[in-house]
């Protein structure tokens, strides 16, 4: 389950009960920060806390603030600055991050088809698109031509829905930066003047849940796909065997079916990332020459190299190019190199490359790469200055 289906269903909990909550979000990082924008938290008057926007570190102060929230009705913007180390440590947050981490707090009115969440739950129930997410999460000037926690959702097909009126001043301009930003699959922070009132919009790409083959129905598949479920992904499986392409041994899984090599040209092809480990060469070998129509980000295959580089050569007697059609996105042997010995331990291995290669990584140590963490948010215009507020941790 992904933390926007976790906070979704406690939404829906907290409605069904009539206890009002306020919504957290991470809407602008400068330097390092435990979370990113889009990071959220479901806060209930009484405390209750779902989802998180920091290591632990800043939600105690949340709680405390999302009272007063639910109190006023208003939405506030809170800093929190540690890029002091020292003061940080000693008077604020105590994140040790050394970073600017902006958080928009607002109160949800659960009879609006439109708030934040709602929003969310609109692409969510689809999401086989990215799209974009515009928040004005800050505003300066008596006469800001947006109000704060105002938003647009713009999905892929091109439909809208938000609060953000289009009478508004910065309606085009906002959805020109969003269409703009969803072309590039970029994340951006920008700032809007308008005669003397200024705006910041974060512009959060959404991004649908990664979706998952796997050829094969072993016992060694269990893990992998209980692993890969757990992260939110999308996983089907497929195999001929009718004995163990069965629901009951996959529940995490949201399709199983008995795929049959006969009528493995029948299923359908598109960008799922694939894991071949049905430990039988014929099967494996039907279900790349079926992929050689439309490679998917990822191919992983189960077995030695030897084995790896006999499919390819009898690939390669029937399709010329299946060596250059292959070999961007085959991994085999598949996984990180781990270690791995237990099915559990392989499943690790397996996830960890998938994940490596949907984020563009390599999958080495953290430790070794010259690369930030996380890449650097795109900024265009003067930011919009916030008073950090000092904050006690609380975990």
């Amino acid at each position: 389950m992904t933390e926007l289906q976790r906070l979704l269903r406690a939404y829906d909990e907290h409605c069904a009960a009539g206890r009002a909550c306020a919504l957290a979000t991470v809407v602008d990082v400068a330097g390092s920060a435990y979370r990113r924008p889009g990071a959220r938290m479901l806060v209930t008057a009484d405390g209750l806390l779902t989802g998180s926007i920091s290591g632990g570190c800043l939600e105690g102060d949340a709680r405390r603030r999302a009272r007063h929230c639910l109190e006023s009705g208003q939405p506030q913007l809170i800093t929190y600055d540690s890029t002091d180390p020292d003061d940080d440590l000693q008077f604020g947050a105590a994140l040790g991050c050394q970073g600017v981490v902006q958080i928009l707090l607002e109160p949800l009115d659960f009879s609006s088809a439109d708030n934040a969440l709602e929003l969310l739950r609109a692409w969510a129930d689809e999401a086989v698109a990215p799209a974009v997410m515009a928040t004005v999460f800050s505003q300066a000037g008596a006469a800001a031509p947006a109000r704060l926690g105002e938003r647009l959702l713009l999905q892929a097909d091109g439909r809208v829905r938000g609060t953000l009126a289009p009478a508004s001043p910065l309606y085009n301009t906002i959805m020109a930066d969003a269409r703009a930003a969803l072309a590039a699959g970029r994340p951006a922070t920008h700032s809007y003047a308008a005669g003397p009132g200024t705006v910041q919009v974060s512009l959060e790409i959404l991004r649908p849940p990664l979706r998952l083959r796997v050829f094969g129905a072993g016992n060694d598949v269990q893990p992998l796909v209980r692993l890969a479920a757990g992260l939110g992904w999308r996983v089907e499986v497929a195999d001929g065997r009718p004995a163990l392409a069965q629901p009951a041994r996959f529940p995490e899984a949201q399709v199983v079916r008995v795929l049959p090599i006969a009528q493995l040209p029948s299923l359908p092809l598109d960008d799922s990332y694939a894991v071949l480990m049905s430990h039988n060469y014929h099967y494996d070998l039907a279900v790349l020459q079926h992929l050689l129509a439309a490679p998917p980000p990822y191919i992983g295959l189960l077995g030695p190299r030897k084995k790896y580089e006999h499919l390819l050569a009898e690939l390669c007697e029937t399709n010329s190019a299946a060596a250059e059609l292959l070999r961007p996105c085959l991994h085999s042997p598949v996984g990180l190199n781990l270690g791995a010995e237990t099915p559990e331990e392989i499943a690790l291995s397996i996830v960890a490359e998938i994940q490596a290669v949907a984020a563009g990584r390599s999958g080495g140590f953290l430790r070794d790469s010259p690369l930030p963490i996380h890449a650097p948010l795109h900024r265009v215009g003067e930011a919009v200055a916030s008073t950090p507020v000092a904050a006690v941790c609380s975990r």
